[in-house]
């Protein structure tokens, strides 16, 4: 089976991009598939070939990229070009027998022709929740060019997942229940398939968050007093964090710290704090290749996230045995019991609901012991393995339709 990937990059810094890679190493090592590829930019793929020249042995799979050409520009521009350089590239390789694919598998709108697509976002229903924000006359004048390009941008991408996800040849894949519910109201799409995203308990797990606690709570300077909340995301709007700083200062006498760990502007949020008085109690954090170190020096993880396609980090706290707070409006809240494996905030953009749950779970010992062992046990049936089955399945029948 030959499988042409088209994503713009591939990482394991951002969610989207891990889950492919995750992906395609079991496709390649485990079921023997050949996989191509297209992308401006790879890393951290240890099996990547840059050469097809060779072929494999029978039966051995192999991962090889296919570099597209990026431009310098505004982020709509270098998207357009993408969308008709990986294009232009895969037709120019599948004039040769050795390069055509058996299926094209996109995560997400990168081209017209794929036969497969698992979807991490769905941005009708981004666009939803931010065209408040985006009216120019509640806006200085200053602010207008970049609202226009991000209006433009967004419209362009609706107009794709429009073209895209409302054509039934087109096989549709979600990374959570709540995202296959976004594809039915928007584009009718009741067929879509759901393969959650996953976590890698060899990496998170207790045992690795409790044998660096003291190192990771040292280098944030928690003591061992201290709670500590953490939340991890780049737009710390869409993430809640408002709404958990407010939580915060509904109940002053709460004796928590918080770290937040992010792509984000944290002097936004510098007058706020210090007018409530809790400056010396949050810590903000950049991303890091070893995000166990977040992890290890955390007593619980909150995510009341506004929208959130998934909520991988909610997943790996669980892996790793912390107590974890999740909003409903997270994919991952279909793996969470209320008062079972975690618990769950119902209406995030409701400071006080979320007050009541902190003070529950920072005033019951019990409580974070229960939560955290059941959260550890959810967390290990859904692993990479498990997930990298059900995109074979998927994409195995994509290509049977492709054929027929």
């Amino acid at each position: 089976m030959r499988v042409a990937v088209v994503s713009p990059f591939l990482d394991r810094r951002h969610g989207t991009e891990l889950c492919i890679i995750e992906q395609v190493e079991r496709l390649a090592t485990q079921y023997g598939w050949d996989i191509r590829l297209y992308s401006q930019r790879v890393e951290d793929i240890p099996a990547l070939m840059r050469s097809s020249s060779s072929d494999p042995a029978p039966g051995a799979g192999r991962i090889v990229w296919h570099k597209v050409a990026q431009i310098p520009g505004p982020h709509l521009l270098k998207f357009i070009w993408w969308f008709l350089a990986n294009r232009i590239r895969r037709m120019s390789d599948r004039s040769s027998e050795n390069l055509r694919a058996d299926v094209t598998y996109s995560p997400g709108i990168n081209c017209l022709d794929a036969d497969a697509v698992i979807v991490h976002m769905v941005f009708h229903e981004f666009y939803a929740r931010v065209r408040s924000e985006l009216r120019f006359r509640s806006l200085p004048l200053r602010s207008w060019p970049v609202i226009l390009h991000r209006k433009l941008y967004y419209r362009l991408i609706m107009f794709l997942e429009r073209r895209v996800y409302s054509n039934s040849k087109v096989r549709l894949a979600a990374v959570s229940q709540l995202v296959a519910l976004q594809l039915n109201t928007y584009f009718g799409r009741a067929d879509v398939t759901i393969i959650p995203s996953a976590v890698d308990t060899s990496v998170f797990s207790c045992s690795s968050r409790l044998a660096c606690r003291s190192v990771s709570r040292a280098l944030f300077n928690f003591s061992e007093e201290d709670f500590v909340l953490l939340l991890i995301g780049n737009d710390w709007k869409v993430k809640g964090l408002d709404q958990l700083l407010s939580a915060i200062e509904v109940n002053p006498n709460l004796p928590v710290r918080l770290l937040v760990v992010g792509r984000d502007e944290s002097s936004l949020y510098t007058n706020r704090l210090r007018q409530s008085k809790i400056e010396s109690r949050v810590t903000f954090q950049q991303p890091s290749s070893d995000v166990m170190q977040f992890y290890a020096a955390a007593d619980a993880y909150v995510g009341p996230s506004l929208q959130d396609s998934f909520g991988l980090p909610v997943l790996e706290a669980m892996a790793c045995g912390l107590p974890v707070i999740s909003s409903v409006r997270s994919g991952v809240s279909a793996f969470i019991t209320p008062g079972e494996n975690g618990l769950l905030l119902r209406d995030p953009e409701r400071p006080e609901e979320l007050a009541v749950l902190l003070k529950q779970l920072f005033e019951d010992k019990s409580l974070q012991q229960k939560l955290g062992a059941a959260a550890a046990e959810t967390a290990a049936m859904h692993t990479w393995d498990r997930n990298a089955e059900l995109t074979k399945d998927f994409l195995l029948a994509a290509s049977s339709s492709v054929r027929s």
